[in-house]
This record gives C-alpha cells, structure tokens and sequence, in this order.
C-alpha cells in the first residue's frame, strides 16, 4: 500500500477517532506543525514539506487564532518562507486551516489554502491529516500530506519585569568542521520514544528563548569558528545572507564568547566558513523556561 493511499485510508476513517487534542490548545502557546507528502498536478507529482512555528492569539468560542511566526513549505527542491501565513485551530484542536502566501527567495509567490484534521494522537503531540492547495503562477498542486502539532513552551502573561540574568551555554562540538562528521545525538532517547539519530554540530541546535537572553559559545572544535546571524538562501554554495543583527570574531580553539539576542523574533544563527553549522532559535517574550525544541527540556549551563 503506498503513501497516498494509506493517507485516504486515514482520512476515510477520520471521523472515528477525534478525541480531545493531546494538550488544551489555548492562547498565548507555541506549536510546531513539522510533515511532509506530496504536491500532485495532471502532469507531476512532487515531494513537498511542511515545517511551521505556530503562537496562538485569540480564542472565539471553540477556534483559536495563530499567527505563523516562521517556518517554509517546500516543493522538492524549492523553498518557500512563510511570509503571510496565518492559522485557525478550530473546533478545540480538531481541525486546523492554514491561508496566506509564502515567498521563495527567487520572488515566486505561492498561494496557500491547508485544511487538516486530526487523525490521532499521544500524550505529547498529535498527528494531523492534510489537503489542500499550493497555487504558483498558473501552476495550482492538489497537497496531501500527515503533520505532527506538538508544543513548544508556554508563554506567561506579558509582565513588566525584565529578567537580565537570563543565560545558557552552547557548545560548539568537535568534528563541526568537517561536514557529515559532527556528532550523532541520540533524540528519540531524550524524547522517551524509539531511538533516531541526529546529526549535530552544536550540543543544542534548536532553541526558544526570551529576548534577553545570553548566549556563551564554547568552541570545543580544533579549528577557530565564528557566528552570524542571517536569513537562508535556496544556494547551495552561499546559503546564507547576513543580516548584521549578530556578528562575533573568530572564537579560537577552547575559546569562548557571548552574544545577546536582544528583540523577539527568529534568528538562524551559522558559521560562514562552515555553513552546514547553524542554530534555529525562537525569541519570544515570557516563556516559563529557556527549552529545546522538541525536547521540552531545561538549558543547562
């Protein structure tokens, strides 16, 4: 039985098993929605993803609104940024809808129209069933995709205070420099699930933190690195751009340094010499802790 067809089978049996969502979707909550499937025309069939940060607003009965802080759906090989997308959660986590456009970095605009239902669920996430439409230029691709919605962090109400001693510690692993030779985390051990690898050049490479917050880059790698903060690029020899908002000076072997991200907001953080080296981080303000994502875990320093 290949992909599309277990995924109608899903959808056939849909309506059987809603259950309340695995966490009280509420305002003022951050979700990812991260899956993958297939862009279908008369002509093409095409592998597409699905990777989103959702933060809840407002509720109006039982749906809630979300904005799309970031994220991109791509098309096999071509990337779209989630540049006006917006998301309503509706009928307490039952259904999602996701409206808007998303923008390649070559000016291909894509229209966007998701409909997705949950299909089941765990403790910690659930899985959502996907159909809908990816409209560019002339082109308009029938999706069919399965996506996982699980939790960030929780965001506390707004405060006055501002917290200056927020602070953590990355380090910069050894091998980074080599490309496919950095060090394999063990992810489904953290997350309590089967086992799957990882690959990374960092010991966290995917952050949510408060604006605020200090970073110390500990460069435990034999070779010197440094690390900017830039928007991604569909090259693969000049992936990123930068856009000056961080900037250090080569951290030397056993070394370290701190920078500050001082606004809310999505920074990708990499390394220009070795740009498969890079750092997701989510800055919104008042979370309850400084997490991992995906891991729901506590920085440690």
């Amino acid at each position: 039985m290949n992909t599309i067809t277990v995924l109608l089978v899903l959808f056939a049996f849909s309506g059987f098993i809603f259950s309340d969502s695995f966490a009280t979707i509420s305002p003022n909550s951050t979700f990812t929605l991260e899956g993958s499937g297939y862009a279908v025309t008369e002509d093409t069939i095409k592998i597409s993803e699905i990777d989103l940060v959702l933060s809840t607003q407002k509720q109006t009965g039982s749906s809630v609104k979300s904005s799309i802080e970031d994220g991109f759906i791509t098309l096999d090989d071509q990337d779209f940024l989630a540049t006006e997308l917006e998301a309503t959660i509706l009928r307490e986590g039952n259904y999602i809808r996701v409206n808007g456009v998303a923008e390649s970095d070559t000016g291909d605009t894509a229209s966007i129209r998701f409909f997705g239902r949950l299909v089941e669920e765990s403790k910690d996430a659930s899985i959502y069933g996907f159909t809908g439409r990816i409209t560019i230029d002339d082109n308009d691709y029938k999706i069919i995709y399965t996506a996982k919605l699980s939790e960030i962090s929780k965001i506390k109400p707004t405060s006055t205070e501002s917290k200056t001693d927020e602070k953590l510690t990355i380090h910069i692993l050894k091998g980074s420099s080599t490309q496919g030779v950095g060090t394999y985390i063990d992810v489904g051990a953290a997350l309590g699930s089967t086992n799957s690898l990882n690959l990374r050049y960092f010991s966290q490479d995917r952050i949510l933190i408060e604006p605020g917050t200090t970073i110390t880059i500990v460069n435990d790698d034999v070779v010197s690195h440094s690390i900017l903060s830039g928007t991604e690029n569909n090259d693969r020899y000049n992936q990123f751009t930068a856009d000056g908002r961080i900037s250090t000076d080569k951290i030397l072997p056993g070394q370290s340094t701190n920078i500050t991200l001082d606004n809310a907001g999505f920074y990708r953080l990499y390394d220009p010499d070795y740009q498969w080296m890079k750092i997701v981080a989510y800055v919104f303000s008042n979370i309850e802790d400084n997490v991992i994502l995906g891991q729901g875990k506590n920085l440690g320093n």
